[in-house]
């Protein structure tokens, strides 16, 4: 029988050496050939799951995404069968930062990402909507504890969304060593204090 070919699994490969790349070397060295010698094949191999550099980053924020995305399922299974909206918050924020390997090679593809995206039109309408379905996520989170009662009625839930984003820009802070991680969950941690006040955490 004709050997099965992972394909799938070649192309997550190749993404986890883009990453490397990213990560140890920086975006301007972020070529084909340079990812296929990080990922240990030759850049025809590279080229037949890839036909261009644009779709090989594509697929590599995809998967960057489905990772963070698998850490905070992980982490909300932990967190029982009814987590509090803060702490669901409060992981999935913490998850979008630079906190730890998995986290900060991600977080790396992603500036990655925005970059190629301002000068590429299909690579920045996929991030735009990849950010848009997030930022959704997020708010929709946000309208449920308003309507559960855990975040004042007077709160708007975009508002408070946007807000709530704006803490994953601690992102270049500590990457640069102007902060340390402890201080990006505080400042977290003191935001979600603020926006979750008078409410019951055991409701």
């Amino acid at each position: 029988m004709p050997k099965q070919v992972d394909h799938r699994g070649r192309r997550e490969a190749i993404a986890r050496a883009l990453w490397r790349v990213v990560e140890q070397r920086g975006v301007a060295h972020l070529t084909m050939r340079v990812v296929a010698q990080e990922a240990g094949i030759s850049l025809g191999q590279l080229q037949h799951y890839f036909a261009s550099r644009a779709a090989m980053l594509s697929f590599a924020m995809d998967f960057a995404s489905e990772r963070t995305s698998l850490r905070v399922e992980q982490g909300l299974e932990k967190l029982g069968d009814r987590p509090h909206p803060r702490d669901v918050l409060r992981l999935t924020l913490a998850e979008m930062l630079p906190l730890h390997a998995d986290a900060r090679a991600t977080s790396r593809m992603s500036a990655a990402y925005v970059l190629e995206a301002l000068h590429d039109e299909a690579v920045h309408e996929q991030a735009r909507r990849g950010l848009v379905q997030g930022r959704a996520l997020i708010e929709q989170l946000v309208r449920q504890a308003v309507a559960d009662g855990h975040i004042a009625p007077d709160r708007d839930p975009a508002t408070e969304t946007n807000l709530l984003l704006a803490l994953t820009g601690l992102t270049p802070l500590i990457e640069l060593d102007v902060i340390t991680p402890r201080d990006a969950l505080t400042a977290i941690d003191l935001h979600l204090d603020r926006l979750f006040t008078g409410t019951d955490r055991s409701a």
